[in-house]
């Protein structure tokens, strides 16, 4: 089974700040602070990743529906309430657990301060063998507590202080986890 991982795509807030004029979605998505051919590319890149997943997984701060269901026409989207889905509270939980691909996966916004997030998203999701995560921007691929690992996919639209856009790529086949950042 092959996830798509995303977060923090903050589409609104960035449009404002650059004073771009509404865009269609399609055109919305990556619409950004980059150039039109950067974020093309960068559009392009998340888009065939997309295209080979069997499950879509993100991780908060999709703020708007108009994204989720642009996203679930390649996959199934399971999503999770980011600090910017104002426009989402009561349709997308806080948290969730699924179990794909024979591996118990856990999803959360914010993970809290770097440190100490370990033990917390263990305490938390003592059954997940993965713990997806967004908020921070920061992509992160490593060890948690108790044998957990823990996933930031970072964002492929606002970056912030990384130097480039980001996203996740699961391979989950048999109870195995193949884990991957895709930079672009």
């Amino acid at each position: 089974m092959r996830l798509g991982l995303k977060a923090d795509n903050l589409l609104e807030r960035v449009a404002d700040w650059f004073n771009l004029a509404p865009k269609p979605v399609a055109h919305a998505f990556f619409g950004m602070m980059a150039s039109r051919t950067l974020m093309a590319g960068v559009r392009l890149g998340v888009y065939a990743a997309l295209a080979e997943a069997d499950v879509i997984l993100h991780a908060g701060d999709v703020v708007t529906r108009d994204l989720l269901d642009e996203l679930s026409g390649f996959a199934p989207v399971h999503a999770v309430l980011g600090n910017n889905d104002h426009g989402l509270v009561g349709e997308l939980p806080e948290s969730i657990e699924l179990e794909l691909g024979g591996v118990r996966v856990a999803m959360v916004h914010d993970s809290g301060a770097t440190a100490g997030s370990p033990r917390r998203m263990h305490r938390r999701f003592p059954d997940a063998a993965i713990v997806v995560y967004g908020h921070s921007h920061v992509p992160f691929d490593g060890p948690g507590e108790g044998g957990q690992r823990l996933f930031n996919p970072g964002s492929p639209t606002e970056r912030r202080a990384q130097p480039r856009h980001s996203f996740g790529r699961f391979e989950l086949d048999g109870g195995t986890v193949a884990p991957r950042l895709v930079y672009l």
